[in-house]
């Protein structure tokens, strides 16, 4: 702890604060907006029986967190980081014996009355463990071997998440790739990576043997137009074969094989739904339960989607204003206070609604830029764009499944679905970031 409680005040970035005040207020207004049935407000608030008096208490609970991180010292962080990686790892591996099955979902803990989560709990360590690794002095980050360390930070908590049936949570992890290229990771791994995501997706959209030809075609351009560099120089035709040959192996093999025995059947099913394609599964393979469990899926996912869009797009342009949405106030939207908050708002705040809260995330993310950005500690600033990346992630794939560009795949709109594990680890990451710049002179590793 600081030696001086009125220290608190110093070096922080009170900006940021009030932007996470105004997410968190507009997210219990929201959920009181979708949940409130005429009971006494007072009553509801002091009962702790619904669900806007309980994310109340989680504020509560979460700002006792944020002023106790602000009270400790910087140097705390670093000091514990692998040991809180090691307890998250931990957690993980003691959902697979004592879990609850909550809407098909094995990765939660209860404790009597109280849920947690630890998949989304973790996301505080991995960035803290992260930060701590790229931080070290004798780190060479241009190495295979370090970048590879690094990688399994985040793969170990990301594997044993699928295995809980939390793929949705388990991509989450994958966005600290972004922290990893901004400290060096090469370019052209982004570059593969998201040239396999497109390939993947156009698996989906075009027939195997078109687009295996097109491929086909485009390394024969390929090669024709750099036909005098390749005479200078022979590995720019086997890269262009090597790029070939691995296109057509992921088309034709890898993706098939992924979609046929690593993903469940309703998982494909959002994912082909999610691009306008029907799924035609072998149902002689599948178990009565799985048959059941993917119609239920996807009649539940459709319908989810399909209100949503109702929901928002009948906000207009100026809303309906707080309390007076039908689709969101009469719970035709599923979900409508954790993974489609965001109904709420498009249904009673509209199109200018929307935009606000969209340009306040901007602002909060490019304020955490900024702050990682100007920290003289590469924990600081590595941690700093961990928050970036996670809070970026989660807006960005929420929204996407609101509107139905994305599967759902059920994860939490920062700092406004309700949870608890979900708003305290927000909380928690966020005011880590904040305590870190308040001591951003001193330099931590």
């Amino acid at each position: 702890m600081r030696n001086n409680s009125f220290e608190i005040s110093k070096g922080i970035d009170w900006v940021l604060i009030i932007a996470y005040v105004i997410l968190v207020m507009t997210g219990i207004i929201s959920i009181f907006a979708a949940t409130y049935r005429d009971e006494n407000i007072l009553q509801g608030l002091m009962s702790l029986k619904t669900d806007y008096s309980r994310q109340t208490l989680y504020f509560i609970i979460s700002l006792v967190l944020a002023v106790f991180i602000l009270l400790t010292d910087s140097k705390f962080f670093t000091a514990t980081a692998n040991i809180f990686y090691f307890f998250g790892i931990v957690l993980l591996i003691l959902v697979f014996p004592f879990h609850t099955d909550v809407k098909g979902t094995k990765s939660i803990i209860r404790f009597s009355s109280f849920q947690l989560q630890p998949a989304e709990l973790c996301k505080i360590f991995v960035n803290l463990a992260l930060a701590k690794y790229l931080s070290s002095m004798d780190l060479n980050f241009s190495k295979l071997k370090s970048q590879f360390i690094a990688a399994l930070f985040i793969l170990v908590p990301a594997v044993l998440t699928i295995l809980q049936s939390e793929t949705g949570l388990a991509l989450v992890y994958f966005s600290f790739f972004l922290v990893m290229y901004r400290e060096g990771l090469p370019s052209y791994i982004l570059t593969i990576g998201f040239s396999i995501a497109i390939l993947v997706i156009l698996t989906l959209l075009v027939e195997q043997n078109t687009l295996a030809i097109s491929l086909t075609m485009i390394a024969a351009v390929s090669i024709y137009f750099l036909r005098r560099p390749i005479k200078r120089q022979r590995s720019i035709l086997f890269t262009i074969l090597a790029f070939w040959i691995v296109s057509v192996g992921i088309q034709r093999f890898a993706v098939p094989y992924f979609f046929n025995n690593v993903l469940k059947p309703y998982q494909v099913q959002r994912i082909y739904a999610t691009v306008g394609k029907d799924f035609q599964v072998d149902t002689e393979k599948l178990s009565e339960e799985d048959l059941k469990k993917m119609e239920d899926k996807k009649k539940a996912g459709n319908y989810n989607v399909k209100q949503s869009k109702i929901a928002i797009g009948s906000g207009g342009f100026s809303g309906k204003g707080l309390m007076k949405g039908t689709q969101t106030r009469y719970d035709f939207v599923p979900e409508q206070r954790t993974d489609f908050i965001f109904c709420t708002i498009g249904e009673g705040f509209g199109f200018i609604g929307s935009f606000f809260l969209l340009g306040l995330y901007l602002f909060m993310i490019l304020r955490i830029v900024n702050i990682a950005e100007r920290q003289r500690s590469t924990f600081s600033r590595t941690y700093g764009y961990g928050v970036a990346s996670v809070l970026l992630f989660h807006i960005f794939i929420n929204i996407g499944m609101t509107i139905g560009i994305i599967p759902v795949i059920g994860i939490p709109l920062p700092f406004m679905s309700y949870g608890g594990t979900a708003l305290i680890t927000f909380t928690v990451l966020l005011f880590i970031l904040i305590r870190l710049d308040a001591d951003r002179q001193m330099i931590l590793r």
